[in-house]
Order: structure tokens, then C-alpha cells, then sequence
């Protein structure tokens, strides 16, 4: 009888997709509700021939190397692959997938929400509400900024950028965009403005970033960014963290040079900039634009098959260096 793969899975998921793979491969789970130090990773991923990480796992050479030669695959559970060190993985001929589409609904919802959020002042009034000093209406109680009919900034019109554009035409809004590259079929479908990024800062009520963390989107928003900004706008950010300088941000949100922010993500997370959890202006959130149970469970789902087609010879459906394959 042939030896079934192994399978290292470094923090539980969603129970179907382990019972998808446990159907044709040995699965180990790392059980604990926590993020693997850098020793114990190494020693897990010894001997696996496939291995399904995390966003939240450092996969760089060295973790390619206490594997072995043996071990061909690291799927990411998330569409983002910037923990994972592609051109090493693709060196060693390994591949690399992630699981792109399935969550762009729930994580442009999440955009909304922030921004929602931010805007009428949702946080602070629910705080203000359930410690008991709401003693009834009054005209200038928890002021906020209306949404419909205001000037959207989109900063990235892929997948989930352009699904967020979409959701704006509900509230009759003007849709400014910047992207490396031009997305006619947005424009076609709402309208949306191709606009250079000074102009899309400088004009847009609300920003929202949607773009993929690359050496060239890092600290794209910064102090000069800001500057240009309109003191009553907003910034949410569902994308990465450090895409937004988180500094200048908390400098920015003190000094009202903006009205708010809405974040998902952080520079150095989990850490956050120690001053902005003190601010009233900007909304937290703890990573969690993917998470609903159905985008959770298909994202698992999309890991373990991508896994389980390079066991079947298959090219895996969501490989992210795919001239691995024109090497072997």
C-alpha cells in the first residue's frame, strides 16, 4: 500500500477541510490557539510533504530548509503571500498557492463597516450608551459625517477594490480610483474615475486601501500623504499594515489633520502604535475582514485542494509561482 503524503497544518482551520485531506494524506494540526515560535515551526515541518501555513507564519528559507527536499508545496491560507519568501520557495522548486476570490466579498463588507463605523461615530456612541450616560436626544450628541452622496477613494481596483467601488453606488457616491494599472470594466460597470493619487488624497471624502504589500506600497501613506488629505476625510485600511506608516497615521488623528480612521490591519502586528488604541477617532479591529464561517471555511477548503491537486500531478489552481513547473 503506498505511503499516504504528510501534511503539516500550522494552527487549526476549519474542520472540513481537515477532513478533506485526512481522506488521502497523514494530517498533524498544530492544536494550539497560538502562532508557532520560529524553533517549533522548524521542527514540525521536518519530513511533511506538504505544508498549509498561515498569514501569521514566517515562511522563509530557513523553514524551506528543515523540511526538506521532499517537500514541494506551502499552501497559504490567505490571499496575501507576503509571509512567505516566493523567489526561495521558488529556488528550492517549490510551490506556492493562496486562496485569491473567495474572500472579496467579506473583506470589502468589512471596508464598509469600518468606514460606517467611523463616520457616525458607531464605537464611541456604543461606549457612551452602555456605561449609562445617554439621558436622552440632543442635537449635537455623537455628530458624525454622512456617506451618501460623498466622494469614494479607492487606493487598489483589484478583486476586492473593485467589489468595495461596486457597494458605493448604493450610496450615490462619485468613485475616484488609483491603480498601477487601469481598470476599464470598473469604469464601465460604476463610473469609477481613473485618477492619479494626489488628485484621489486631495478630493475623496472617504479612502480605501485595497492594495497588495510590495516594496513599492509600503508607507505608501504617509506623512506628505496625509497632508494632502481633507481634515474632515477618512482612511480605512483592510489591506495591509504597513501600507499606511502608522506613525505619521497617529500623528495625523491627533492632530485632526484627518477625521478618522478605520483599520483591520498594522504595521507590525499584532503590535499596534502604542497612542492609537487612546484615540476616540480611529476604529480597531483585530484582522478580521475574512472572517465570516462561509469565507473562513471556503478559503480552508481552496488551501487543501490546492494541496491535494499537486498530489494528483494537477497544477494546482491557485499557484503564485507558477514557473516552478517550467524548471522541473
Amino acid at each position: 500500500m503506498d505511503k499516504k503524503p504528510a501534511v503539516f497544518i500550522t494552527r487549526k482551520i476549519p474542520f472540513p477541510a481537515i477532513e478533506l485531506l485526512e481522506k488521502s494524506c497523514d494530517v498533524e494540526i498544530n492544536l494550539e490557539d497560538r502562532v508557532l515560535e520560529k524553533k517549533e515551526l522548524l521542527e514540525k515541518v521536518k519530513g511533511k510533504d506538504a505544508v498549509l501555513c498561515l498569514l501569521t507564519d514566517v515562511i522563509d528559507d530557513e523553514v524551506f530548509q528543515a523540511a526538506g527536499p521532499q517537500c514541494k508545496i506551502f499552501a497559504n491560507y490567505a490571499v496575501g503571500y507576503n509571509n512567505i519568501d516566493v523567489a526561495a520557495a521558488t529556488k528550492r522548486k517549490i510551490i506556492v498557492t493562496n486562496t485569491p476570490g473567495v474572500l472579496t466579498d467579506a473583506t470589502a463588507d468589512l471596508a464598509w463597516a469600518l468606514l460606517f463605523s467611523v463616520a457616525r461615530r458607531i464605537v464611541e456612541a456604543d461606549k457612551f450608551t452602555r456605561e449609562g450616560k445617554f439621558k436622552g436626544w440632543a442635537p449635537e450628541l455623537f455628530l458624525g459625517m454622512e456617506i451618501t452622496g460623498k466622494t469614494i477613494g479607492i487606493i487598489g481596483a483589484g478583486r476586492i477594490g473593485a467589489n468595495f467601488a461596486k457597494k458605493a453606488t448604493a450610496f450615490s457616491m462619485k468613485i475616484l480610483y488609483h491603480d498601477v494599472k487601469r481598470n476599464f470594466e470598473l469604469e464601465k460597470d460604476v463610473g469609477a474615475q481613473f485618477v492619479n493619487l494626489e488628485i484621489l488624497l486631495k478630493e475623496s471624502d472617504f479612502i480605501s486601501i485595497h492594495v497588495p504589500l510590495l516594496p513599492e506600497t509600503r508607507h505608501l501613506i504617509g506623512e506628505k500623504e496625509f497632508s494632502m488629505m481633507k481634515k474632515t476625510a477618512i482612511l480605512i485600511n483592510t489591506s495591509r499594515g504597513a501600507v499606511v506608516d502608522e506613525k505619521a497615521l497617529v500623528d495625523a488623528l491627533k492632530n485632526k489633520r484627518i477625521w478618522g480612521a478605520g483599520l483591520d490591519v498594522y504595521e507590525n502586528e499584532p503590535e499596534i502604535e502604542p497612542e492609537l488604541p487612546s484615540l476616540n477617532n480611529v476604529v480597531l479591529l483585530p484582522h478580521i475582514a475574512s472572517a465570516t464561517i462561509e469565507t473562513r471555511t471556503k478559503m480552508a477548503l481552496m488551501a487543501a485542494e490546492n494541496i491535494i491537486a499537486f498530489f494528483k500531478g494537477d497544477v494546482p489552481p491557485n499557484i503564485v509561482n507558477p514557473e516552478v513547473l517550467s524548471e522541473r
